[in-house]
């Protein structure tokens, strides 16, 4: 990587930490819902209220530490996040009780679901200014190119290994990329490295960027994140009761896995589609369109049953979470600014990580209720429909502060 420009550099960095992200994600740990409850005898409600809970700790944990990242070199942060990550999987592999399993959950969602994006967008929103669009959409094809491939590799890797033994080799595969990573891309990457272009960082300048005591206070903040935080709660809980829902459907064992590679190819196709989107017409005139193919596909689901009704969801699916990867980083840029940007951002990933447990627990709790997919799908079309009416409410105050020049 001695050749690359730091751009290139920066965008790999990005793309790397976003797929070992993945191992910390619902769609990876749900892979491994049914094993862990067969050995520790526990239900699809149980599993889903640890799930929560251990995901709800990490959550505030990442507030605290996320914005570190503001404070430390990000060559420092990357080595602790790494560190946290190797340790997180091996210990995944000692799961045996009810409490480990609490601190195994705990330990993957902050380290790879919340650090490990948390650092890859951090990185990419403060660095790039005119090209963030397409950074963003270049480094989050990392975690789509691992949705695509790993889902079917662990099932059939599930056939002939332990799940254990699979945890293992994955923390031995991070201990020897990771390290290697970072020292060849951001090595000398500093907090004020910014890429180049004049004219536009004169213009970006004079955005005010707003510290986190004062965005916690801002209203449309919350609107805003309610839209956001649609996608991740509905997808945990699809990722994570995926089993429920292939028996309900009675749709074969490898239907929900194939599908997640249809799903892997709209993320990635919207992913190039958004980031020149975002770059051409920003990402506040984007957001309205966020939830809309989720909102399709959960109609969808509530009538029909056939088994390619999968693949057309979990396409759907991938376009709003191909959106969602470019919008949730570049939109509190647009507003907020980039100099605080980390603990925004540290901020709006536990938001987003809380929001996943609450997309485990409620999925949880409505299944222990006897509630059909047909109704929980129903129940989360409304939850859209409600939040993008708020969302409309603002429309005209969703911009940035721009300073008077001097």
């Amino acid at each position: 990587m001695i050749n690359l420009s730091l751009n290139k550099k920066v965008i790999i960095f990005g793309f790397i930490f976003t797929f070992f992200s993945s191992f910390g994600q619902s769609f990876f740990l749900g892979l491994f819902n049914p094993s862990i409850r067969n050995d520790l005898n526990i239900s699809h409600g149980q599993f889903g209220s640890i799930y929560a809970l251990a995901t709800i700790f990490s959550s505030l944990t990442l507030i605290w530490f996320g914005k570190k990242i503001d404070e430390f070199k990000l060559l420092n942060y990357s080595f602790i996040v790494i560190f946290f990550l190797i340790l997180s999987s091996f210990f995944f592999s000692l799961i045996n009780n009810l409490y480990l399993l609490i601190i195994g959950i705990f330990l993957m969602r902050f380290s790879g679901q919340g650090l490990m994006s948390h650092t890859s967008t951090t990185t990419i929103s403060r660095y790039f200014n005119q090209r963030r669009g397409k950074a963003l959409s270049a480094v989050w094809f990392g975690l789509s190119a691992a949705e695509f491939i790993l889902p079917i590799l662990i099932v059939f890797m599930l056939t002939f290994l332990s799940w254990r033994s699979i945890w293992q080799f994955i923390s031995l595969l991070m201990l020897i990329i990771l390290p290697i990573v970072v020292l060849s891309t951001i090595k000398n990457l500093s907090i004020d490295s910014r890429e180049s272009n004049n004219i536009f960082d004169r213009s970006l300048n004079r955005i005010k960027s707003w510290k986190r005591s004062e965005v916690i206070k801002d209203v449309k903040f919350y609107i805003i994140s309610l839209n956001m935080l649609a996608m991740p709660w509905i997808a945990t809980g699809v990722f994570v009761y995926q089993s429920f829902i292939s028996d309900s459907k009675s749709w074969e064992i490898y239907t929900i896995p194939k599908s997640f590679m249809i799903y892997s190819i709209s993320s990635i196709l919207t992913l190039i589609l958004s980031g020149f989107l975002v770059d051409r017409f920003t990402s506040r005139k984007l957001i309205y369109f966020i939830n809309a193919p989720l909102l399709v596909g959960l109609i969808i689901l509530y009538f029909l049953n056939q088994q390619f009704i999968a693949y057309i969801f979990f396409g759907l699916l991938g376009v709003s979470n191909g959106l969602a990867n470019v919008l949730g980083s570049s939109t509190w840029a647009e507003i907020y600014g980039v100099k605080y940007i980390g603990s925004i951002k540290a901020l709006t990933t536990a938001l987003m990580v809380f929001s996943t447990a609450f997309g485990t627990a409620i999925f949880g709790y409505f299944i222990d209720l006897g509630l059909s997919i047909e109704t929980i799908s129903l129940i989360s079309a409304l939850y859209i429909i409600s939040v993008f009416l708020l969302l409309l409410t603002i429309s005209n105050k969703i911009n940035p502060i721009i300073l008077k020049k001097a």
